[in-house]
């Protein structure tokens, strides 16, 4: 297994909180040594997407993934196309990020639906419509399995092993696949075929996210901790990532609104470094 260093890693913008332009984080990304930052779309769309691409460039940093997609399933068929096609425009700008993924948290239930089944074929759908539009834009599609807490409306693709499945069936066998997966320990700690899926993964893991799971949590979604301060075991995770062929960068996304969410940027960024050597 690696030994990581800064450079060997990446930052998800959320990490930070969004409290500051994107920037201002940039260069605080770049100052504090990490070798690539992953901004999300509330930061990006709206703005010069050209402009930012190349003050990440021009920093110094990468771009593993590009978070996150609008959901997928809609109550109708003109919900669905819209869907669609705000993905599609979301892709483009991933494109113009020099991202080398598109991060796929797929959506859940829509509203009044009790039927998960057919929101998984809808996602199945949309994802083989947006595939071919992703090569036209030098972008890998990276589906992201959730912890199943949240079937019902941020993610009805709760398993590695669903996910991986739905790889296949939409693209089939490819030796340079363009539709993967992005792993969050934070989402597949618990599955106790975690190891199994992880080996099958290989070739199609295109992210790797790192936090904590705190125990208490006081919020399911917002507060995600520091690796090392909860009961993940991030280095084993790691090592079997590692063990399926991905030498990507390790991704820092920590969603906590009551700590590191409060504190100054660069102080969080210090401790995700500190933690990425000692915790991961």
């Amino acid at each position: 297994m690696r030994t990581l260093s800064p450079a060997d890693c990446a930052i998800n913008t959320a990490t930070l909180g969004f409290q500051a332009p994107i920037g201002e984080v940039i260069e605080a990304v770049a100052r504090a040594g990490f070798g690539a930052i992953a901004p999300w779309r509330r930061e990006v769309e709206s703005h010069d997407v050209a402009a930012i691409a190349r003050h990440i460039r021009d920093a110094g940093l990468a771009v593993p993934g590009y978070c996150r997609s609008t959901y997928i399933p809609a109550a109708d068929k003109a919900g669905f196309a819209a869907n669609v096609e705000a993905n599609r425009r979301a892709i483009a700008d991933a494109g113009v990020l020099g991202a080398k993924s598109f991060v796929m948290v797929v959506g859940g239930l829509p509203a009044g639906s009790k039927d998960i089944a057919a929101a998984r074929a809808q996602v199945a759908e949309a994802t083989g419509l947006l595939l071919r539009h992703a090569k036209s834009c030098g972008v890998r599609l990276a589906l992201e399995p959730l912890h199943p807490v949240y079937a019902a409306d941020r993610s009805c693709l709760s398993l590695l092993s669903e996910a991986i499945d739905m790889c296949e069936t939409v693209e089939g066998a490819a030796a340079d696949p363009w539709l993967g997966l992005c792993l969050d320990v934070y989402h597949l700690w618990w599955d106790p075929n975690l190891a199994r899926d992880i080996a099958r993964a290989w070739g199609r893991i295109l992210g790797f996210h790192v936090c904590d799971w705190l125990v208490p949590t006081a919020d399911v979604l917002n507060d995600r901790g520091m690796m090392g301060d909860g009961v993940i075991d991030v280095p084993r995770i790691r090592a079997m990532v590692e063990e399926a062929g991905f030498a990507g960068f390790t991704e820092v996304e920590i969603f906590s609104a009551q700590n590191w969410w409060k504190r100054p940027m660069d102080e969080t960024l210090a401790v995700c470094a500190e933690r990425l050597a000692s915790a991961t």
